[in-house]
């Protein structure tokens, strides 16, 4: 290894600054507290967009993802497979530098819904224990919807997010989400304008009896000044949603929120291009990190605590690297680190063209939808449906990138003038229905450190063991048919829909980036890696904030749940600091 420098200790080191990062440092160092922030990528800000949307630059050769060359993961379906490196970002990209992925993510920000915080033991009441699958390890998390409202309300009036509430204080808002749980007040700013693609779907949805509404999105709908003072102006509707970065600071981001509060304090160093490798520690307690520069140099950095605020997937690589916690075994079903690793299933949808209807679909916002709720988790009853679980459907204006967002109906040829003539018709005349299904844990699903391949540091790489199951195949099926009612309900001229999952889960094709679980929470030490606010039960000063915390994933975007978790997370450090040891 390369020459050390140990640095002075402070209060505090976070290995990761998104929105997990950035919150704990503005929380940590408004509480007095000395933090410093390390943070893998290059400093962001949004005078890096101001250049213009270069779709190939962001979109295809993903400038704002992790460098894959330098580390990436490897994939198996099951234990019996030789698990192969994933050498091209496909499936899913976290973004590496200064703001992370909320700096690229689309904006769709959701509350779970109160049965999600509660799956095991709900479906267990409602369908009885046969109805859970054998291998299927869904559990409940150790904390409920209403526990964690009060952290939600923060993440939305920080942020600045759009919608319409649907629940306030137990009492159905008309226009909201019906089936959401109880907010304390409405959301901070009114709905983004309604886009045409939108009003259709809302119109086919409720002949059809179910209760559209306006999705919530991280991009400004009016100019905002959050309870930090900090102010920015209204979205444009550029049409440059995920994957892009915002010029104007309009959609929500850590870069222009959180991360500008904890600097303000002047007790927030921020230190870039900086690789972590390692969590020392002396086997109850963790002391500090150890990590790369941009020189090369191996740097220690002491600290009291030690918040772990990477990407999913960065968060368990590295506890099992420090060796940290009991590994999971899937023989077993033992340990901790690496357990109940899910993502997201998104095989259902449908398309719809219309030779007449102008969507004008390069006008859009990040987060921009009108939303049903009505077929999501435990919305509809499951009885006799063979699966549990569902998903969430929504419509919008699909940003059409001139490069990947051109779509043309099926049997048109892929190049020529027939596929010159098809776009031309079709480029702002179709729309999307998308179901997102959640993905619930199983027994042979998890994390653990491959055997083989190494990263550009010697260390092993992360080994994902996933691929679809029964339940799911039924459930997006059962989706897509809804799905396609909808958009035939709408008189469209062309219209494709189903649902159906690949044969195998397949790395190569962008599906999401809600990656979950791998140190999850949970209110029993022998099931979970963490207690409800994230605090390892072995190691007390070190806390692992981020959707790996999720035990299994619902069919909601997972960074509204994120930022609420991450809110608690600084109470709890905050009182951990004041009389050290595990938090009740």
């Amino acid at each position: 290894m390369a020459p050390r420098t140990v640095l002075p200790k402070v209060d505090a080191v976070c290995v990761g600054m998104g929105w997990a990062g950035g919150i704990l440092a503005a929380e940590l160092t408004k509480a007095g507290m000395t933090v410093v922030g390390l943070e893998r990528g290059g400093e962001r800000g949004t005078e890096d967009f101001a250049h213009g949307h270069d779709e190939v630059r962001y979109a295809v050769d993903r400038e704002l993802a992790q460098n894959v060359a330098a580390e990436t993961w490897t994939l198996r379906h099951d234990l019996r497979e030789r698990a192969l490196p994933i050498r091209r970002m496909g499936s899913f990209a976290p973004a590496s530098g200064v703001g992370g992925s909320g700096v690229s993510w689309a904006g769709q920000t959701w509350r779970f819904n109160p049965r999600d915080f509660e799956m095991r033991s709900r479906t267990v009441e409602r369908y009885g224990a046969k109805a859970i699958p054998d291998d299927m390890s869904i559990q409940d998390w150790g904390i409920t919807h209403d526990e964690l409202e009060p952290y939600y309300d923060r993440f939305e009036y920080m942020a600045g997010i759009t919608g319409k509430a649907g629940n306030i204080k137990g009492k159905k808002m008309p226009g909201g989400n019906p089936f959401e749980g109880p907010r304390r007040r409405d959301f901070p700013l009114p709905p983004q304008l309604e886009s045409y693609a939108g009003s259709l779907f809302r119109k086919a949805a409720a002949e059809l009896g179910y209760q559209p509404f306006p999705g919530p999105a991280g991009a400004l709908s009016r100019p905002y000044t959050n309870p930090a003072g900090i102010s920015r102006p209204s979205c444009t509707y550029c049409g440059f949603t995920g994957h892009f970065g915002c010029e104007i600071g309009a959609k929500s981001d850590p870069t222009v929120t959180v991360i500008p509060e904890a600097r303000k304090t002047g007790r927030l160093e921020l230190r870039t291009n900086a690789t972590v490798i390692e969590i020392l520690h002396d086997g109850e307690r963790a002391t500090g990190v150890r990590y790369y520069d941009a020189s090369g140099t191996v740097r220690e950095q002491p600290a009291d605590i030690v918040l772990l605020t990477a990407f999913t997937l960065n968060n368990c690589r590295l506890l099992l690297l420090s060796k940290m916690g009991a590994p999971y075994d899937p023989a077993t079903g033992k340990g901790v680190i690496g357990k109940n690793y899910c993502y997201q299933s998104d095989g259902a949808g449908a398309l719809a063209y219309f030779k007449d209807k102008d969507f004008k679909p390069y006008m859009t916002a990040c987060g921009n939808a009108v939303a049903i709720d009505d077929l999501n988790g435990d919305n509809f009853d499951h009885t006799g449906l063979g699966f549990i679980g569902g998903g969430l459907v929504k419509a919008g204006s699909n940003p059409a990138l001139p490069i990947t967002g051109v779509l043309a109906p099926p049997g048109t040829p892929t190049w020529g003038q027939e596929w010159k003539r098809a776009i031309r018709t079709y480029y702002t005349h179709s729309l999307i229905i998308g179901a997102q299904g959640e993905s619930p844990a199983y027994r042979g699903h998890y994390l653990d450190l491959d055997p083989t391949y190494r990263d550009a540091y010697g260390l092993p790489l992360l080994r994902i063991t996933f691929d679809w199951q029964a339940n799911e195949r039924k459930m997006v099926a059962y989706l897509g048919e809804k799905v396609k009612e909808i958009a035939e309900s709408m008189h469209a001229d062309v219209v494709v829909g189903g649902g159906v999952l690949s044969e195998h889960y397949d790395a190569a094709p962008y599906q999401s980036t809600h990656n979950t679980g791998g140190v999850i929470m949970g209110s029993d030490s022998r099931t979970s890696a963490v207690n409800s606010y994230l605090q390892m039960w072995d190691f007390p000063n070190v806390f692992v904030v981020g959707a790996s915390a999720f035990p299994q994933n619902p069919g909601y975007n997972p960074t509204g749940t994120v930022g609420a978790l991450a809110y608690r997370a600084a109470e709890g450090i905050r009182e951990y600091r004041e009389n050290p040891g595990p938090l009740v």
